[in-house]
């Protein structure tokens, strides 16, 4: 069965046909058009052939994400937010790259041949953008300092960290320590960097231990807690920085375990305001970094591209061989959340 068939049994054009099967009648299509097209659909129980408008467009509907971990919570929220702002024209195909390992290009060379209409990586590696092959309109997601190298949405981490720092300092607090993930990704490096810098603006000592790391995930985090607490106490810290609400939730309960008092002895924060956060004993104090915001971000800045319309195109970007024009989308706010932790 063909659109042709369908157009003719309801009186319109294949244009037509395609706008109402394909849902982009807005504005396009009359209502009684739309009515006589899709009662010619079931009359003849004609099924969008979408390999080959793929082939014939190039691309197929389907966008892809390409994350390290999607077993975080916090993707849970992303994928809200990408399903929402991409509709019911496209599918969402969600590729894990595997626990603490970055994407790669040779992860998504293997989903190229798929003819995407997109693809949202989440803190590809240092070779991916390199390495990347042509094709598919490409957009990153939360990966500070590549906004020169390709279409990025990320989070306005200075702003939160700031507020952050400035709740610890008029607490008291005068030496914290932060509790890194082991996915060395820019977002986690620039996190613990402006804590560092934002420190020392704010009166207060940062006592660096580099391999005080554990993968997003509670019971790594609590092990890691438990071998470098010994060090943070006797450095007197009272404020401990988790890259990631997962991270202290771990960090909650081995202190429980370990009888120090939280927030008295030790003060805990994290990064992204799970739900769990505010139920969690005691409630987490943590920077809400807005999942959902992030991923219909990344959607917008995907079809910005696709559409040739992008309205924050920068001028002033770097051009040439292999340099796209880039889109420059608007940080994301992020916004402290305080609680019972800190």
């Amino acid at each position: 069965m063909t659109a042709a068939e369908v157009a003719e049994l309801a009186g319109t054009s294949v244009a037509t046909v395609s706008l109402v099967v394909n849902g982009k009648t807005a504005g396009r299509v009359s209502q009684a058009n739309i009515e006589r097209v899709l009662s010619a659909v079931r009359e003849l129980g004609y099924v969008v052939d979408h390999t080959a408008s793929s082939l014939a467009k190039g691309t197929s509907n389907i966008v892809i994400l390409v994350a390290p971990d999607l077993s975080n919570p916090f993707y849970g929220r992303v994928i809200s937010g990408i399903k929402a702002e991409l509709g019911s024209e496209y599918q969402l195909l969600l590729s894990v790259t595997g626990e603490g390992r970055n994407p790669s290009a040779a992860d998504v060379h293997r989903l190229v041949a798929l003819r995407p209409a997109g693809l949202l990586v989440e803190a590809p590696d240092d070779a991916f953008l390199r390495d990347l092959p042509a094709g598919a309109p490409l957009v990153l997601l939360d990966a500070p300092g590549r906004e020169t190298q390709a279409p990025t949405v990320n989070f306005d981490l200075t702003s939160g960290i700031s507020a952050l720092l400035t709740h610890l300092a008029a607490r008291g607090h005068t030496r914290i320590g932060y509790l890194d993930s082991l996915t060395r990704t820019e977002t986690f490096e620039l996190r613990r960097t402006l804590l560092e810098r934002g420190a020392a603006a704010h009166g207060m000592d940062y006592v660096a231990i580099p391999e005080a790391a554990s993968l997003i995930d509670p019971d790594g985090a609590a092990a890691a807690f438990a071998k470098y607490w010994p060090r943070w106490r006797d450095a007197g810290v009272t404020a401990l920085v988790c890259a990631t609400d997962s991270h202290a939730y771990g960090v909650l309960g081995k202190a429980r375990e370990l009888g120090v008092s939280v927030p008295g002895t030790l003060a805990v924060t994290g990064f992204d305001n799970l739900p769990a956060s505010a139920i969690v004993s005691p409630a987490l104090t943590t920077v809400e970094l807005p999942g959902e915001a992030l991923g219909r971000g990344a959607v917008r800045a995907l079809m910005a591209q696709r559409d040739g319309s992008d309205e924050h195109a920068d001028q002033d970007r770097p051009t040439g061989p292999g340099v796209a024009a880039l889109a420059a989308a608007p940080l994301i706010g992020a916004r402290l959340i305080v609680r019972d932790s800190a």
